[in-house]
């Protein structure tokens, strides 16, 4: 199941009005159905006082929605009646049961939120407002107007968890209710409720209501294979009756030897789960192995593990197949042992370990809540079950609050709703949901994208961490920026987000754009000046107005910006567009001038070097690279080769890559010269041979150190210890002349018997 679209939400709250028939003639039903009596037999929980006031409600619903039928014809109060009827099997309070009962009364007759106040209570109109749609709001889109109601569903929650409570029990009978609605209706309810209701019910640990959603989504939206997986697992049932009995008889008889008093119950597996599995897992039915399971109930939590025992003396366990969810708790409060034993036909068979309380916050999650907690001494995980939900729903106010846009809310709610999700604190304690795997460099995207730009480092709980570390759920996150620094490619390894990917990309790409173009002026000019000849300016005065235009023709370049950056990334031979623009600009009478031809490049003239030469100077992006090989640094001899599509390699003039290439590609290279001042240090290799010892490394280390030079990679081979050993290093220096002195340094240590540069 993927991602839902916007799509999958169309009539999440609209399709109500359409169910009924206020001027159609209603069909014969059972009246008990439609009376209370049908809904008091399920409140024995709650004193005579509440069983008054939910009558009250009832009689106020009733008579609210009298002459209002739904699409089958029956009365529209029986739709009330049995949603607050699932309300009470989860043993909400009278004021949930009340809500329910008119949960409809605002939104479809007419009655005010004042009234429901005045005649039964702030916190019963609240629960009730909550529950109704903004249909009097006009939107601009349709789209825009289902995501506001969806968005006023989750805030309402977000203050009371009884109403997505209610809501997912007016779901429920919504589609067990759906045959009297035309096809596609059908189709966009059940997409709608199995993206959307049912992850809900199952972030809110309510089990049973997960699995009847999923099962009658699946039946409306794909009725065939719904079909056809009933059938075989009907016949399933009948070919493994006798296996089934005969494990639930051995179980039980275990269990009585062991003298341990325990439910035992048969589980079997819903056919979504079934289907789902098959298309994962690409089985065939017959190769799902766990329709079947059991439920073994116990009175304590010890007895969990001591069934544990019983079971695995009985049977073999499957290595690797145990998970102890009541040590580490789901995230929905979901408690239990699972196991998975061989049984003696060879078939594999799940057992579900867990205690009463446990059962009934598997069951109904959240809602168990309800049901303990009018007990003194109510068990802390159906508290922390509440608790859990809570936090759940707080998250999405914080997200609703950096989203105005109602439509990108729900987008956000909808990615949030599936379970593969962190959530992460800002240091000022705002939550940000990101996707599972997210580093702190998608952390910093969803701040803003001047801070993903920015990032240079990153603290996760007062701590420092590397930017690709995985951030998990409660990590406080910290991101430290720097105005100078830019976004590296090698994030794109790591980054989880779609945000941050694609910023990352635009900002390379435009970097890399601006450094091709500037790189391509500078070879142009350098290529013109070997013809004798200045770069045109074509400066709007007529005087060369066909010169560029002519150019950009039989190059076939649509600006002058793009035919400089396929000059600077090597698309374009800068000597052969020179000789072109040379030859267009003696048409114009313009002749090579000998000053111009002879400049040297430490000429007179100031702005010459800068025009024709490349300088570098260490601030060079991806355009520029220095060789691996070779590791030139200032104060060395370089030249440049401009690979096809590769940007402009630096290599020393001695190195013997860099000859060879020359071999075979001489029209590649330009003259390139090291800038006056370079603005950071750069990074060459050397080869040390020492005599072993203890803290030779710390001595090598320490004179590295004082000679204010970097080590940034250390290499010592694999080989054996011996007397001597070979060590290589990259060092960053600031040139040639601080190497030598870094070298000088090293040659005073006793433990270096021999020190040079690497070389190819």
């Amino acid at each position: 199941m993927g991602i839902p679209t916007i799509e999958t939400v169309k009539e999440a709250f609209s399709f109500k009005a359409s169910r009924r028939k206020p001027s159609a003639e209603p069909v014969p039903t059972d009246a008990a159905a439609a009376s209370f009596d049908a809904l008091t037999v399920k409140l024995d929980y709650l004193d005579s006082a509440d069983i008054r006031r939910v009558r009250d409600a009832y009689r106020f619903a009733d008579e609210a929605h009298l002459g209002q039928y739904r699409a089958s014809g029956e009365p529209y109060i029986t739709h009330p009646i049995a949603v607050a009827g699932l309300c009470a099997e989860w043993k909400l309070d009278a004021q949930a049961i009340m809500a329910a009962l008119m949960h409809d009364a605002m939104e479809d007759c007419g009655i005010t939120k004042a009234e429901l106040i005045e005649r039964f209570g702030a916190p019963t109109a609240e629960l009730v407002d909550g529950l109704t749609k903004l249909d009097k709001l006009q939107f601009s889109t349709r789209e825009e107007s289902q995501a506001e109601s969806f968005r006023k569903m989750l805030l309402a929650m977000a203050r009371d968890v009884r109403v997505i409570l209610i809501k997912l029990a007016d779901r429920l009978h919504n589609m067990r209710t759906m045959e009297a609605m035309g096809p596609d209706k059908r189709l966009r309810i059940a997409r709608e409720t199995l993206d959307i209701y049912a992850p809900i019910a199952h972030r809110l640990g309510l089990n049973q209501t997960y699995r009847q959603l999923q099962e009658l989504s699946f039946q409306h939206l794909q009725p065939w294979r719904h079909s056809a997986l009933s059938k075989a697992v009907l016949k399933a049932r009948g070919n493994r009756r006798d296996v089934v009995e005969r494990i639930q008889r051995d179980v039980e008889k275990s269990f009585l030897q062991a003298k341990l008093k325990v439910q035992v119950f048969g589980r079997e597996k819903t056919l979504f789960s079934i289907y789902r599995k098959m298309r994962e897992k690409h089985l065939s039915f017959a190769q799902v192995s766990d329709i079947f399971g059991f439920r073994i109930v116990v009175s304590t939590l010890p007895e969990c593990y001591l069934a544990l025992g019983v079971l695995h003396q009985l049977y073999k366990p499957l290595p690797g197949r145990f998970k102890d969810y009541i040590a580490i708790p789901k995230a929905n409060g979901y408690q239990s042992l699972h196991t998975m034993l061989v049984s003696p036909l060879g078939t594999a068979v799940e057992f579900q370990i867990r205690t009463e309380p446990m059962h009934a916050v598997a069951e109904k999650g959240i809602a168990a809540h309800w049901t303990y907690k009018t007990k003194g001494n109510g068990p802390s995980h159906a508290q922390e079950a509440q608790r859990l939900g809570a936090m759940w729903l707080q998250s999405l106010i914080d997200i609703q609050d950096e989203t105005r846009d109602a439509t990108e809310f729900l987008e956000h709610v909808k990615i949030d709703l599936f379970p593969d999700a962190v959530y992460v604190f800002t240091p000022k304690s705002k939550i940000l949901a990101l996707p599972r795997g997210a580093t702190p460099v998608d952390f910093a995207y969803a701040i803003h994208s001047d801070v993903g730009d920015h990032c240079v480092a990153a603290k996760v709980n007062g701590q420092p961490v590397a930017l690709r570390t995985e951030l998990r759920s409660g990590d406080v996150v910290e991101v430290v920026i720097a105005p100078g620094a830019r976004p590296n490619p090698g994030w794109l390894n790591f980054v989880r987000t779609g945000r941050a990917r694609s910023k990352i990309r635009h900002h390379l790409k435009t970097m890399e754009q601006e450094e091709s173009q500037d790189l391509g002026a500078k070879m142009l000019a350098q290529a013109l000046r070997a013809e004798g000849l200045a770069m045109p300016q074509d400066d709007g005065s007529g005087a060369l107005p066909q010169i560029w235009p002519q150019i950009l023709r039989w190059s076939g370049n649509r600006n002058r910006e793009e035919l400089l950056t396929d000059i600077g990334v090597g698309r374009k031979i800068a000597s052969i567009v020179a000789k072109r623009l040379a030859r267009l600009l003696t048409e114009h009478g313009v002749r090579p001038d000998a000053v111009t031809l002879t400049l040297g490049r430490y000429g007179a003239d100031e702005a010459a070097p800068t025009q024709g030469m490349v300088l570098i100077d260490g601030s060079e992006g991806a355009t520029i690279q220095l060789a691996t090989c070779c590791r030139p640094i200032p104060g060395d001899s370089i030249l440049g080769y401009l690979g096809r599509g590769e940007g402009l390699l630096i290599h020393t003039t001695e190195c013997t890559v860099g000859k060879r290439l020359f071999g075979r590609d001489s029209e590649g290279w330009l003259s390139v010269d090291w800038a006056e001042q370079p603005t950071r240090a750069f990074e060459t290799g050397v080869s040390l041979l020492l005599q072993n010892g203890k803290g030779v490394l710390a001595e090598v280390a320490t004179a590295v150190a004082a000679a204010e030079a970097d080590i940034t990679h250390i290499d010592m081979g694999d080989q054996a210890a011996a007397e001597t050993a070979e060590l290589k290093m990259v060092l960053a220096v600031r040139d040639r002349l601080h190497l030598a002195e870094v070298i000088r340094t090293l040659k005073r240590s006793t433990a270096v018997l021999r020190i040079s540069r690497v070389k190819p």
